[in-house]
């Protein structure tokens, strides 16, 4: 994989910037054949959690593709609604086949945002995770971790998109060398049909979905688009044939409604 394809992470290890989501996706054959068919048309990332209860599939799907695990960046999260993120992280490995995860995120910060943090250091200390994170963490929890933490975060998985231009988020992040990843870059589809979206694909030759995961890419932000029909599968990973202009991203920065936000989320679920 080229350096274009990746970006690197605070503790040495880098994450591919284009990787499968599975939320949502249920568990059983539409998991194993999002996973088999998006690594077989080149995706070495794939994204699951506890929460979503498909991690069994993602791994038969890793198996059935033949691609060696050492070449796929797999990411799972705890469910900070669970008390021990090392027991949960060793029920993980067992679902998905593999002895350790590239990176484990706190899935959302219930309790608190420090009160997982201890588990996930224990759960890279032994060897489980390659790399911890958290998602759905705005800028002022980041910095409690960072504070209190004697490992720091390397990813803070989030709502981001055009749309959700989370500007002072981004900004916080790197200046504290975590990288922010992007779940719902397209609004789960909403945004695809913006007319200014629409005008921008239409001028450079592609599709709504690419030219907004290209914006995200270009702003160093990996992203983890869902789908469990291949040729989505594969539209989503044409990323790389092309280059948004200046003026085009400008436009796109434009979109966002979130006011520049240091927050991850305009509202908690937990």
């Amino acid at each position: 994989m080229t350096d274009e394809h990746v970006q690197a992470l605070s503790d040495g290890t880098s994450i591919p910037l284009l990787g499968l989501g599975v939320w949502q996706v249920p568990d059983g054959t539409q998991t194993v054949n999002a996973v088999r068919w998006a690594l077989e048309l080149g995706y070495r990332h794939i994204d699951t959690a506890q929460a979503y209860g498909n991690e069994k599939g993602v791994g038969q799907g890793l198996r059935e593709s033949g691609v060696p695990r050492e070449d796929v960046f797999i990411t799972t999260k705890f469910n900070p609604g669970r008390k021990d993120p090392v027991a949960e992280l060793e029920g993980s490995l067992k679902r998905l086949g593999v002895d350790q995860v590239d990176l484990y995120l706190v899935h959302w910060p219930q309790g608190g945002p420090l009160r997982a943090w201890p588990g996930m250091e224990q759960a890279r200390e032994r060897g489980l995770a390659r790399s911890i994170g958290v998602s759905n963490y705005s800028a002022a929890q980041l910095e409690q971790v960072l504070k209190s933490g004697t490992i720091p975060p390397v990813v803070d998985q989030v709502q981001f998109s055009a749309v959700e231009h989370r500007r002072g988020l981004l900004e916080a992040a790197e200046r504290e060398g975590i990288v922010l990843e992007s779940y719902s870059s397209l609004g789960t589809g909403r945004h695809l049909r913006d007319p200014r979206v629409v005008a921008i694909a239409d001028r450079v030759g592609k599709t709504p979905a690419q030219v907004l995961l290209r914006w995200c890419v270009q702003h160093g932000v990996p992203v983890i688009p869902k789908s469990t029909h291949r040729e989505r599968i594969a539209e989503n990973a044409d990323l790389f044939s092309f280059t948004l202009s200046h003026e085009d991203m400008a436009a796109l920065n434009a979109l966002d409604q979130t006011g520049g936000t240091d927050q991850a989320n305009e509202s908690t679920w937990w």
